[in-house]
Parts: structure tokens; C-alpha cells; sequence
């Protein structure tokens, strides 16, 4: 058997595979983001956009789990059409501007935000040799910043200017533009579909439990989703209420922290390809996300502007850099005719933590302090980094 992407003619280049399946993330966040970005102007409320979420996440995690099969059916290309489909339908929705519309754009994103690593995991995976990996996948993960920054600068600007109807409408235009894009594409890189025998879930966590290393992975990404999500979401909160940082300095962090997480992506992708070492860099990034959290959470606010600057762009390197690695090493350990299937199963556990943080960091704020909560994910992402250790050395010494 072999994946459904597999084809029979020599190997297409790789360049074009990795520029739209970053494309595919890049529109994905920029959609997932665009609901927040337009709140001012639209009257959305945030216990809207928490349940806007909610949805996301509530199909997402069982399309990124069950999606494997339907991409060696498909193929990756067309996975990543009827994901930009499904944006399209969920921008038309949330244009409507009612709750039950949001909801609706909420689970409709849902079956974008699920298929769509583990189908880029699936492609790329036959097109890079072992040695770019990590690499190659970390350059792909920077999809998700990409659109952030692009929703961030642009999305407002068009609120102002034309309503924020047409934000969601220029969202749905791109998402168009993308589906010509995997289209043309798809021919190349489709070749003969031959589709894996079917998988109960039995089947489909065995993928994830049957290996130690890649449980451990699925374990350690759990926290380390959580403390990604928690970065996003609350830190200006942390930044005003206990840093000591005016509303725009806080911001200013913030976007420090972004930068870095940029950095990030390609920096540890660069690092873990030249020392063949994915294992160990996302040890070294789970220590340090460890570090950042506990330090800014405890004493954060007696560092001074310079040093809260320079440990929010620290924790940006660490919390939102380490995807790229962590999805390459899953590529690297998952059976190579499983790799979307496997990654598809592994999410789950990391959709599972960036479901679980937002109500962890909601309780421990309302007794103890948004500091108290960092720290608390801080605890959480080294215990995930002791999972990463305990699996590497349990595989070294077999």
C-alpha cells in the first residue's frame, strides 16, 4: 500500500507543494482570526467568540483525527480545495453577522482547521529527504503567523473603511484565489490513489500508543499547545494587570513575542536539521517555554520593560516555534504509509490542549491571579518536556 499522494512518474518538486500547503495555513488562521479582529466594529461579544471557538474546535479535533483515511483517498492538494471550500461557506456565514451565524462559520472552520496539517504532513513528507525535514515543516508552520500578521494589519483597515462584512468577503475572495492555486497543482502531485484499508478508532490510536516516542509527543504537545494558546489569548491581560505595561506596551510585547515566534519556526527547524536532533530541540523548547512562563508569571513585573520585552520574545520563540519540529519528528516516526493518519491522531491530543487552556487559565485567574496561571502552565509544559525525555531514552536504550 502506499499514500494516497504517492505518485508513479518521478518526484515533483517540492517548492511548489510548500508554498501553497503554507498558503493553506496562512488562510486558515487568517479565517480563525478574522471573527476577533472585526468584534469592535461588528458588536461581537466575547463570550461569542468563545463559543466561535468552541465550535471550531469540536469538529476540528475529530476531522484532524479521522481526516488520515480521507487523505490518501483524495490527495492533499484536494484536501487543501475543500478546505479553502469550507472557508469560503464559513466567511458567507459569518458575514450574515448573527450569533447563530458565527456559530455556524464556527464549525464550518472547523472542517478547515482539522484536515489541514496532517495533509500538508502527508505531502511534504514524500518530498523532503529525512535530513530537510524538520526544516522544511518549520518553514511550512510559519503559515500560521503569516496570516495572523496579515489579519492583524489588514483585516482593521478594511472594518474601518468598508464594514466588516467585507473583511469576511476578502477572506472568501483569497480562499477562491487558493482553490485555482491547488487545482492547478494537484495534478502533479495526485498520481495513482490507492486508498489504505480502513481504520476503526482501535486502529487509529494504536497509531499513537503503539509507539512510545510518538506518544510521548503526543502527550508533551498537550501543554505545549495550551501554553501557545495561552500566549495569544491573555498575555496583554498579564501585561496590564500584573506586568506593570500600559495597554500599548503590553501590545507592544505582545508582538515582540510574535516576532519571535516567527524566529522560531524556522530557527529550530534550521537547528534540529543541522544537529538531526528534532527530539532534543523540542526538549530545549519545552524548557524554555518552562522557564519564560514561571519567570514572568512569579517576578515578571521587577524585570524592568527591557527585560519583560526581552523574555516575551524568548517565550515567543519557545511557546509558538515549536510546531514545525514537532510535526517533522512525527512525520519522521509515523509508518511512512500512515503519516497523515499518525499526525491526524497526535493532533487531537494538541487540539485537546488549546481546548482545555482557555477554561484552565479561566479558573486558576479567578482564584489566584493570571501570574499563578502561568506558572501552573509553566509546571504543566515541563512535565510535557519529562515526557519527551522519558520517551527519547526509552527508545535509546531498546
Amino acid at each position: 500500500m502506499v499514500d494516497g499522494n504517492a505518485a508513479v512518474r518521478p518526484a515533483p518538486a517540492l517548492l511548489p507543494a510548500l508554498g501553497a500547503m503554507t498558503s493553506l495555513q496562512a488562510l486558515v488562521a487568517l479565517a480563525l482570526f478574522a471573527p476577533g479582529v472585526v468584534a469592535p466594529r461588528a458588536h461581537i461579544e466575547v463570550w461569542q467568540l468563545s463559543m466561535f471557538s468552541c465550535a471550531v474546535f469540536a469538529v476540528g479535533i475529530p476531522a484532524s483525527f479521522w481526516g488520515g483515511s480521507f487523505i490518501a483517498r483524495v490527495g492533499s492538494l484536494r484536501i487543501a480545495s475543500l478546505c479553502a471550500t469550507a472557508i469560503v461557506v464559513g466567511m458567507a456565514l459569518a458575514a450574515l453577522g448573527s450569533t447563530a451565524a458565527l456559530l455556524a462559520a464556527g464549525l464550518c472552520l472547523g472542517f478547515a482547521m482539522g484536515p489541514e496539517t496532517p495533509a500538508s504532513a502527508a505531502l511534504l513528507a514524500r518530498l523532503v529527504t529525512a535530513e530537510r525535514r524538520a526544516f522544511v515543516f518549520s518553514v511550512r508552520q510559519t503559515g500560521n503567523q503569516i496570516g495572523a500578521v496579515c489579519g492583524s494589519l489588514a483585516l482593521p483597515a478594511i472594518a474601518i473603511a468598508f464594514g466588516p462584512a467585507w473583511c469576511y468577503a476578502a477572506v472568501a475572495a483569497l480562499a477562491l484565489l487558493a482553490i485555482a492555486l491547488f487545482e492547478r497543482l494537484r495534478p502533479a502531485y495526485a498520481g495513482k490513489l490507492v486508498p489504505p484499508p480502513k481504520l476503526d478508532l482501535r486502529a487509529r490510536l494504536a497509531l499513537m500508543t503503539a509507539d512510545r516516542r510518538i506518544a510521548m509527543l503526543a502527550l508533551a504537545s498537550m501543554p505545549f499547545s495550551a501554553m501557545q494558546v495561552s500566549l495569544n489569548t491573555v498575555f496583554v491581560m498579564l501585561g496590564t494587570r500584573e506586568l506593570g505595561l500600559s495597554h500599548i506596551e503590553a501590545g507592544m510585547a505582545l508582538a515582540c513575542a510574535q516576532a519571535g515566534g516567527l524566529v522560531g519556526r524556522l530557527g529550530w527547524g534550521f537547528v534540529a536539521m543541522r544537529l538531526n536532533a528534532s527530539r532534543m530541540v523540542l526538549i530545549v523548547i519545552g524548557l524554555g517555554m518552562a522557564f519564560c512562563a514561571a519567570l514572568l508569571g512569579l517576578e515578571g513585573a521587577s524585570l524592568g520593560r527591557t527585560g519583560q520585552f526581552a523574555i516575551a520574545a524568548l517565550f515567543g520563540l519557545t511557546a509558538s516555534g515549536w510546531n514545525g519540529v514537532f510535526i517533522a519528528e512525527i512525520a519522521r516516526l509515523a509508518p511512512q504509509d500512515r503519516i497523515g493518519e499518525t499526525t491526524g491522531a497526535v493532533l487531537t491530543a494538541s487540539y485537546a490542549g488549546l481546548l482545555a487552556a482557555p477554561a484552565l487559565v479561566s479558573i486558576l485567574d479567578g482564584v489566584a491571579g493570571l501570574g499563578t496561571a502561568f506558572f501552573a502552565l509553566a509546571c504543566l509544559a515541563l512535565c510535557g518536556t519529562v515526557a519527551l525525555i522519558w520517551g527519547g531514552h526509552d527508545n535509546a536504550s531498546a
